[in-house]
């Protein structure tokens, strides 16, 4: 694997580099103390923010939106536009502007060394892009059916052999596959129990992804990505920069600004607090 230190880009509000930024994405450090609150959205008030619904559904954690909206004042406002917390987004952001500014680091490391451990084996370039985006709505999403939703978020801007291969392997990490040396993860019996079956609908998508010509696209995603939890490992996004231009069609008005099915998205992982 290739291990060169990652050139950080330059600090999303100073527009100065960080020289002593760690190799992980800046979504996942500390927010900046030096950040001036009148450079953002809303100044002058303090900006409330509310927990998506569905992130503390069953937790046993309050629902804050009552408590919150009884905050409401001319000083206190909803989070709406850039969060200081988070580096800004570029106005035409492109998939590895969502890679360093907003994936969380373990996806952001694990989507790097699944495409590379696939390059260094001579896989296609198909199956390369698509372990590159396989787990990309764990990032800055939703984890529950992240493949069906990863699949979703792309679909728009790669063939449709790859949106359809992201989003079975989801299914196909379930079952075994001699064929290729594929065996049911350890990990899971780790996360879920040993004795976890998956749901009906997973194991029929599992029999439809078995009997499709596109099965193996999918079966070698999941190859891919057993085996790419490494944390010492920093690889550089840069070098899927060719691959990315050629199997992903990036919008030139900036991925969430095309106007596309998908666009909403894209802009909820740009502006993941905002109220509405």
């Amino acid at each position: 694997m290739d291990d060169k230190p990652i050139q950080r880009d330059a600090d999303p509000v100073s527009g100065v580099a960080d020289s002593t930024a760690s190799h992980i994405p800046a979504a996942s450090r500390a927010a900046r103390h030096d950040v001036k609150a009148d450079n953002f959205p809303q100044p002058g008030r303090e900006r409330m923010i509310c927990p998506q619904p569905i992130s503390t559904l069953g937790t046993g954690q309050p629902n804050m939106e009552r408590p919150l909206l009884a905050r409401m004042s001319p000083n206190h406002v909803f989070m709406m536009g850039d969060n200081p917390a988070l580096p800004r987004m570029p106005q035409a952001p492109k998939l590895l502007d969502f890679f360093r500014l907003r994936f969380s680091e373990i996806t952001y490391r694990h989507l790097l060394q699944s495409a590379k451990t696939a390059l260094d084996a001579g896989q296609d370039e198909k199956i390369v892009i698509a372990c590159l985006l396989h787990d990309i709505s764990n990032g800055a999403f939703l984890r529950t059916e992240h493949g069906y939703w990863s699949a979703q978020i792309v679909a728009p801007y790669v063939t449709e052999e790859i949106a359809w291969a992201i989003q079975y392997h989801q299914a196909l990490r379930y079952f075994a596959d001699e064929s290729v040396g594929f065996k049911y993860p350890d990990a899971y019996n780790h996360f879920f129990g040993p004795d976890y079956e998956p749901p009906e609908y997973i194991q029929q998508a599992h029999r439809d992804a078995r009997a499709h010509r596109w099965y193996m696209t999918s079966r070698l995603i999941t190859v891919y990505d057993l085996y790419s939890f490494n944390d010492t490992v920093n690889i550089d996004p840069e070098i899927f920069t060719d691959l990315i231009g050629r199997h992903f069609k990036q919008p030139k008005e900036g991925l969430g600004f095309d106007n596309s099915p998908v666009a909403h998205m894209w802009r909820t992982m740009i502006w993941p607090n905002n109220f509405l």
